[in-house]
C-alpha cells in the first residue's frame, strides 16, 4: 500500500479536521453539525468515532464508525413473540452484542463515508480498513472485544467498490429495502400528486383525510419541544418498542438537541386531538432530499384516525410544495409505503464475526439476525 496514505480517528466533533465539512457535500448525515447532533445525544449504548483519511497531508475521505453494545438494551423488539425471536435474541447476547458499524445505524442509506472523486476508491477502502483494524484493537484494550463488524447501506454499483481482497471474509447480504418516493418534475401541488392516483387509491387518500378531519397538526418550535419532552418520547418510545426488532433506543433530549442544532432543516410536526399530542413525525432537509426521521403516536387514536397513513400524505405534500425531489421513507412499512407511491430500492451491505467458526455458518446467522419481511408491493398512480 503506498504509504501517501494515511486515517486518523476522532473521539470528538472538536478534533474533526478543519475541512471535514468540504467533504461532507453528498450527505447531511456526515457533516459537523449532524455529528454534532449524535455526540450531544446519541442513544445509551452507542459510541461514535469519526475517521478521516489522508493522501499525504490532504483530507480525501471521511467516515462515521457507531459501536453498539446491545448488553445495555431492555429489549430487541417487543411485537414478536416467537421462538425464532427467541433464538435471534440469544444469537445477540451470547456472539453478537459487541457490533461495530461503519456508517448509520439509526439512518437507511449510504451514510457510511464520503470519498473525493479523485482517488483511488479501493485503495481509500483499503485505509480505512486499516482504520476498522485500530479500532477494534483500542475497543479490545478497553475490554469490549468486538463480535460483529458491518459496513451499511450501499446500493448495487456502490457494494461493488468491496470487491478487494481485505473485505473477502465478509459475507454480503441484501435487507429490508430503502422506500424511496420520486416527485414527478410536473408536480407543483398536492393536487398534482392526488390527480395522478388510480381511483382506488384516491378513495384511500379521501378516506383516510375524512378519518383525521378532527385532529389539529402544528409545526412545533423548540420551546414547544421542550414543553412536550415527556409526551414526545413517550409516543417515540410505543413506537419503537412495537418494532420487531431494535438495537438502540434514543435519548429524551434527542430531539430537542436536534432542533437546538438544525434550527429549521429539522421539522418537528405534532398532531393533537383536543389540544393533546398524539402524535408527531420529523423530517430532515438533506439538499434536494427529504429525509423522513423518528415518529411517534397513540397506538387507539393511530388505528381509528389512520394517522400514519395522514403523516405520510403529510410529508409528499410538503416536499411537492417546498420543491423536493425525493423522500427517503426508509424501511418498516412497507406496504403502506408503497400504497403512497414509494419504491423499493434494494440496499446491500457487508458483514463478518471476529470467530472464525461464526463467520463460517454466517450465511445462517444471518437469516435470524435480520427477519424476512413479506409484503405486497403497491402501484396507486394511473
Amino acid at each position: 500500500m503506498n504509504s501517501a496514505y494515511s486515517f486518523k480517528i476522532y473521539t470528538t466533533t472538536a478534533q474533526l479536521h478543519s475541512n471535514w465539512d468540504d467533504m461532507a457535500i453528498s450527505t447531511v448525515f456526515l457533516s459537523k453539525k449532524y455529528l454534532d447532533v449524535l455526540e450531544r445525544s446519541s442513544p445509551e449504548n452507542m459510541i461514535c468515532h469519526y475517521i478521516g483519511l489522508f493522501e499525504n497531508d490532504t483530507l480525501v475521505g471521511i467516515a462515521l464508525s457507531q459501536f453498539l453494545d446491545l448488553n445495555k438494551l431492555e429489549s430487541f423488539g417487543e411485537r414478536d413473540k416467537c421462538i425464532k425471536t427467541a433464538v435471534r435474541n440469544f444469537v445477540f447476547r451470547n456472539f453478537g452484542s459487541h457490533v461495530l458499524v461503519i456508517g448509520n445505524n439509526m439512518l437507511t442509506g449510504q451514510n457510511s463515508f464520503a470519498l473525493l472523486d479523485t482517488i483511488d476508491k479501493k485503495r481509500a477502502l483499503q485505509v480505512l480498513n486499516t482504520a476498522v483494524t485500530e479500532l477494534k484493537q483500542r475497543f479490545k484494550s478497553k475490554g469490549k472485544k468486538i463480535h460483529i463488524t458491518t459496513y451499511k447501506d450501499f446500493n448495487c454499483e456502490e457494494i461493488k467498490t468491496f470487491r478487494i481482497p481485505e473485505f473477502k471474509n465478509e459475507y454480503p447480504f441484501s435487507t429490508q429495502p430503502n422506500m424511496v418516493f420520486t416527485i414527478n418534475e410536473a408536480w407543483k401541488t398536492e393536487q398534482n400528486y392526488i390527480d395522478s392516483l388510480s381511483k382506488k387509491y384516491r378513495d384511500q387518500y379521501k378516506r383516510a383525510r375524512k378519518k383525521a378531519d378532527q385532529i389539529e397538526k402544528r409545526k412545533l418550535h423548540l420551546e414547544d419541544i421542550i414543553a412536550l419532552e415527556e409526551t414526545i418520547y413517550d409516543l417515540y418510545l410505543h413506537v419503537a418498542k412495537n418494532a420487531p426488532f431494535n438495537t438502540f433506543f434514543l435519548p429524551k433530549n434527542h430531539f430537542r438537541i436536534f432542533k437546538e442544532i438544525f434550527k429549521d432543516k429539522f421539522l418537528f410536526y405534532g398532531y393533537f386531538s383536543k389540544d393533546r399530542l398524539i402524535g408527531f413525525n420529523t423530517l430532515i432537509k438533506n439538499g434536494s432530499i427529504m429525509d423522513t426521521y423518528f415518529l411517534g403516536y397513540d397506538e387507539s387514536v393511530q388505528r381509528e384516525k389512520m394517522l400514519y397513513l395522514n403523516m405520510l400524505y403529510d410529508m409528499i405534500a410538503y416536499s411537492i410544495n417546498k420543491g423536493f425531489q425525493e423522500i427517503i421513507f426508509a424501511r418498516t412499512a412497507l406496504e403502506i409505503k408503497s400504497s403512497v407511491g414509494a419504491k423499493p430500492i434494494k440496499m446491500y451491505g457487508l458483514i463478518g464475526h471476529s470467530n472464525r467458526v461464526a463467520n463460517h455458518f454466517m450465511p445462517k446467522i444471518f437469516k435470524y439476525l435480520e427477519p424476512k419481511i413479506k409484503w405486497q408491493e403497491r402501484n396507486p398512480f394511473k
